[in-house]
């Protein structure tokens, strides 16, 4: 896995545009454009915005224990 940003939010940027931006701008409450912009490849979405997209699309985000 990586852990770079840009990597992560443009995934997450191809699972919303399948799932659809404009649907999930009215799920969210957050513009369209904000919404490229920070799922975009040089994106780098706040903890808040992934907190809003990531139920929105039926994903999680999971936080575990370093080994």
């Amino acid at each position: 896995t990586t852990g770079d940003v840009h990597v992560i939010a443009k995934a997450i940027g191809i699972v919303a545009r399948a799932h659809g931006m404009t649907e999930l701008s009215k799920e969210t409450g957050i513009k369209r454009q904000q919404l490229y912009r920070a799922l975009g490849p040089d994106g780098n979405p706040t903890l808040e915005t992934m907190l809003k997209v990531l139920p929105a699309l039926g994903l999680r985000m999971r936080i575990e224990a370093a080994a």
